[in-house]
């Protein structure tokens, strides 16, 4: 079935003189065949995205599963069939229909209400070769809490689809890492739906993969709901790193706070963000803010950044929006050795006080335990001088 965004129910209908109006169905044959010239699309290298887009990839298989639910939440595998599956979010372009269309079982996960899960849960998706979907389904009942951690390993041309649901007065903080091998492929996209007094706090880590386009989404279905998206990314020679977030401010007295940082090094490394924040007539009481900030350690890199804000309402408490892309500071550098810190050392020091404020609000220890060492890892592969753990004998 196909409909339009202004069809849909107002937590999803955009006036017409702002998003454009765009078709949603979970019918790949629905959406027009993207060429790399819409707006959405101008950024991707379509070449690369091994027929995702355009239906010339291969036969498709499910991403392998791997999880370890936390006490008291419930893990499963379902079919695609199951009523829940598409309850929460319509695919709003072609790959995304065509994940949703290709995957056969879909992981689920549900917190009952008014637990307060000790511990993560953690799901693992695991690309073993060639064309593979993913779809993964996350709801939290009134008043509950939890951590859910989402792991893209391995290698594949994979498109995914994470729907999301955070109750009335509930907690989450969903964590989705891509570490993909260097050939992988990944597009996907997560939306959240959040309730009364909800709290969600997306984590989103990409390091790995080719190219990598995820696209987060919040909507709000009560007063009271606080999303905060916090993202960190390093790209390295050849990577092309997509992050397109839309938060849609559609009821009164919410809050959404996004801060996405990324670090690029050798040619040809690209990074696009993309921020959307939309204010509806009646969200008074609003108070949004977006940050994007973008750090270049070499030649040939390029990061594109365009953060975008529309209020409908002057009775908002605040909106803001900020975004810049810079040179890696050697007046910092110069500094730090001045003092006698090993060069390589003071690198690290320069690069991790970069990411500093997006890392500490992660608040998933695991999680900023595998960044530190990732980012370790990609600056000690740009040069022999980053080898932290032996300049002059010296550690960290």
């Amino acid at each position: 079935m196909t409909t339009t965004i202004e069809e849909r129910e107002v937590s999803l209908t955009a006036p017409a003189h702002d998003r454009a109006p765009r078709v949603v169905s979970f019918e790949p044959a629905d959406f027009a065949v993207p060429t790399g010239r819409e707006e959405e699309w101008r950024f991707t290298p379509m070449s690369r995205l091994g027929g995702l887009h355009d239906g010339t990839h291969g036969a498709g298989s499910d991403l392998a599963v791997e999880s370890a639910a936390a006490p008291g939440v419930e893990v499963a595998l379902v079919e695609r069939t199951d009523p829940r599956i598409g309850s929460i979010h319509t695919p709003t372009d072609r790959v995304a229909a065509t994940a949703h269309a290709g995957t056969a079982r879909a992981v689920v996960v549900e917190v009952p209400a008014d637990l307060e899960a000790q511990g993560p849960t953690t799901i693992t998706l695991r690309g073993t070769g060639g064309t593979q979907f993913g779809h993964l389904l996350v709801r939290l009942a009134a008043n509950s809490s939890a951590t859910v951690i989402v792991e893209h390993v391995g290698s594949a041309v994979a498109a995914t689809n994470v729907e999301i649901e955070v109750g009335d007065g509930a907690r989450l903080t969903f964590v989705s890492v891509q570490q993909w091998d260097d050939d992988a492929v990944h597009l996907g996209q997560q939306h959240a739906r959040l309730g009364r007094d909800a709290s969600f706090r997306s984590v989103v880590v990409t390091l790995g993969g080719s190219v990598v386009r995820l696209m987060p989404s919040v909507e709000y279905t009560g007063p009271g709901g606080d999303a905060e998206l916090v993202g960190v990314y390093f790209a390295d020679s050849g990577q092309h790193l997509e992050h397109r977030l839309f938060v849609d401010h559609s009821v009164p007295d919410c809050r959404s706070d996004v801060i996405y940082k990324g670090a690029l090094q050798g040619q040809s490394a690209h990074t696009v963000w993309i921020g959307d924040v939309l204010i509806r007539a009646a969200a008074t009481g609003t108070s949004t803010y977006e940050l994007n900030r973008n750090l270049v350690l070499t030649e040939g890199a390029r990061a594109d950044s365009v953060p975008n804000l529309e209020i409908e309402t002057g009775q908002i408490e605040g909106a803001g929006h900020a975004s810049a892309t810079g040179r890696f500071d050697d007046e910092q550098l110069f500094y730090l050795m001045s003092r006698g810190v090993p060069e390589s050392v003071a690198r690290r020091l320069v690069v991790r006080g970069f990411f500093a404020d997006a890392i500490n609000r992660i608040g998933v220890p695991e999680v900023v335990d595998r960044l530190l060492a990732a980012v370790d890892a990609e600056l000690g592969a740009l040069d022999p001088r980053y080898d932290f753990d032996s300049v002059d004998g010296e550690g960290p």
